[in-house]
């Protein structure tokens, strides 16, 4: 028992190694910025225990460490996801693999596409350049839709797909999102940060619900929770007017 702590630490370590290996081939200056954040901290703590004096520089420092360490992590971070998101501009799949994580955010959402329009015979990167595609993704906020590819094919595309969710799910709130960075579209680097500021319309049981009814079309397979009755659960239809 008491290894256990022990393998998880170390295990915990060569995650954080293995982020770090990665994100570096993407970002070269990693490092820097990592060495930059962790010095900084430290600075600014230990300078707050030396202005109080005494004890206070003691304390400052064994807080200062940690921190630090924190503050390097925090950095790593930030520029791993700015760094991943600048490497996906361009690329087909942008949308879906921006929605990656999404699950623990309360989201139904799948990085594959649930329709596909001008793909080359297969799935593979380079069958998809030129391709329009939909993702989709589900939330207490409703149905979102986000296309990419060319304008005129992902436009069709998305109202298509808008009329199918709409049958299987009517009443249910549909958005359309199209991928880019003109005026009223949505950068990829966006798209996570969008959908977490959206205003929840639908209840869990309810979003629960239409996802089964979605899962009629394909696309996302997640499970319902368990203990839900979609027999006995309907959509709150005067809330979803009031959005």
């Amino acid at each position: 028992m008491s290894d256990q702590p022990a393998k998880k630490k170390s295990g915990r370590i060569a995650e954080i190694r293995q982020a770090y290996r990665a994100i570096k081939s993407l970002d070269p200056k990693l490092g820097w910025w990592m060495l930059l954040a962790a010095v900084g901290t430290a600075a600014v703590i230990v300078g707050i225990g030396a202005l109080v004096g005494g004890l206070w520089v003691w304390y400052a420092v064994l807080v200062a460490l940690p921190a630090a360490l924190l503050a390097a992590v925090v950095v790593m971070n930030r520029r791993g996801n700015t760094a991943m998101y600048r490497a996906l501009e361009g690329q087909p799949g942008a949308a879906g693999a921006a929605l990656q994580g999404m699950g623990r955010r309360g989201w139904y959402a799948a990085q594959e596409p649930v329709a596909i329009d001008g793909a080359r015979g297969t799935t593979r990167p380079s069958d998809l350049a030129g391709a329009a595609m939909v993702f989709r993704a589900l939330g207490r906020p409703g149905i979102v839709l986000i296309g990419e590819g060319p304008h005129a094919r992902v436009t069709r595309l998305l109202k298509q797909e808008e009329k199918k969710v709409s049958r299987v799910a009517p009443g249910v709130p549909v958005h359309l999102w199209v991928v880019g960075d003109g005026e009223g579209e949505v950068p990829v680097k966006k798209i996570s940060g969008k959908l977490t500021r959206m205003r929840p319309v639908l209840t869990k049981a309810e979003t629960a619900v239409v996802n089964k009814r979605l899962k009629s079309l394909g696309g996302m397979r997640p499970p319902i929770p368990k203990g839900i009755d979609p027999t006995r659960v309907r959509v709150d239809r005067k809330a979803m007017r009031g959005k």
